[in-house]
């Protein structure tokens, strides 16, 4: 069975009316016929039937025990942290999300949580700052915005010698690419605003997790922090997920095409993409990903200053300035101001992301056409010189 059939046809139909498309459960709470007699839901914190479906949907995506949707997908990395305690270590991907490493720094820190920025595409890197207190080995691969590559499985393998929970924030990937959960990972997390909302019309956190036990844990922080998705969005992130391996598909063979053109062009210091040959990690990414890429673009200028990639960034038709990524629409952003300005300047440098990176987020448009944009945005800066 292909994986758009499998994905369409795990939505269930309604069983109560035959409606095809899943019911929204707008709904605080739940009548009972006794104190804890119920059909299964209680309090909408608690659970949610349209929830539930998206949950079900989510883990059968990433071959897991099950899922827990949340507000967004800084909630979901939240719900992980929790799993925590003061004195546990965490050894991290040094290309990371901005509002992850905030959370990190600025939150977790104050209680007493320590993290460790490695370069986790190096496995040596790993293992050096591996110790007693480590409990979480956080990967993000491909990396926002560099798209580092990271070996899932070999790292997890040191990970589990130790003890240590791997987490892969698979959000860049999507499940459509990657499947960290059969590489080794114990937890995955996905931005469900992104590739598998694809409209840019909601915010969501997944976690997807590999065992019963981690399941009643994330489970139990969901409901006791309260963090959860609203059934409007789970419908609506439901709906995205029914198109998400054509979309995906789409934005990746697109990503490809402009990658090779920004290879080439004079105005160009760096072409960040894992499908280029010239990518350190490409064959890694061949086999880990499937042949498929991903959607992101990064690169930087040979102008590396913040004023020569804002003039590029604001000259663009088709990619339109603004964070986020994975929708129809292509997007680009400058990390250095955008997406990654709750990051010190020098820590993001050491993580490759110069003043001048510019991330493109490839939609569904004409491959030709965003080509063709990028080209006037470089001919319009050079005549404003």
């Amino acid at each position: 069975m292909s994986k758009t059939t499998d994905i369409i046809h795990s939505i269930p139909v309604d069983e109560l009316t035959g409606s095809i498309s899943v019911p929204i459960y707008q709904t605080a709470t739940y009548v009972q016929q006794a104190p804890n007699v119920n059909k299964g839901f209680v309090y909408g914190r608690t659970n949610n039937p349209t929830r539930l479906t998206l949950e079900k949907i989510v883990a059968k995506l990433e071959d897991g025990v099950a899922a827990y949707a949340f507000a967004t997908g800084l909630a979901a990395i939240d719900s992980v942290l929790k799993t925590l305690s003061t004195g546990d270590e965490i050894v991290a991907v040094d290309d990371i999300y901005g509002g992850a490493y905030r959370l990190f720094t600025k939150i977790y820190n104050n209680f007493g949580i320590k993290v460790h920025f490695v370069d986790t595409t190096n496995a040596e890197n790993v293992n050096d700052f591996i110790n007693e207190k480590t409990k979480l080995l956080w990967l993000e691969s491909p990396t926002n915005p560099t798209l580092k590559i990271s070996d899932i499985k070999r790292l997890s393998e040191i990970a589990k010698k130790k003890n240590i929970t791997v987490v892969v924030d698979n959000t860049f990937a999507s499940p459509i690419a990657q499947q960290p959960l059969k590489l080794g990972a114990d937890i995955v997390i996905h931005s469900g605003t992104k590739y598998l909302g694809g409209h840019s019309d909601l915010l969501a956190g997944l976690v997807v997790v590999k065992t019963e036990e981690l399941s009643e844990k994330i489970k139990f922080i969901q409901n006791a922090a309260g963090g959860i998705l609203g059934p409007q969005d789970c419908w609506l992130l439901i709906r995205g997920i029914e198109t998400v391996t054509l979309r995906v598909e789409r934005q990746c063979n697109t990503a490809q095409k402009v990658a090779e053109y920004l290879q080439n062009c004079d105005e160009v210091a760096e072409v960040f993409y894992p499908g280029l040959k010239s990518h350190k990690n490409h064959e890694i990414a061949k086999v880990q990903q499937n042949g498929l890429f991903g959607g992101v673009v990064s690169f930087s200028l040979k102008e590396d200053t913040e004023k020569a990639a804002t003039a590029f960034i604001t000259s663009t038709k088709y990619f339109k300035l603004a964070e986020s990524l994975g929708g129809v629409k292509s997007l680009i952003c400058l990390p250095a101001q955008m997406t990654h300005l709750s990051v010190p300047r020098e820590k993001r440098l050491q993580s490759g992301i110069k003043d001048s990176l510019i991330r493109l987020s490839c939609g569904i448009e004409g491959a030709q056409d965003l080509i063709e944009d990028l080209k006037q945005a470089f001919s319009k800066v050079k005549e404003n010189k």
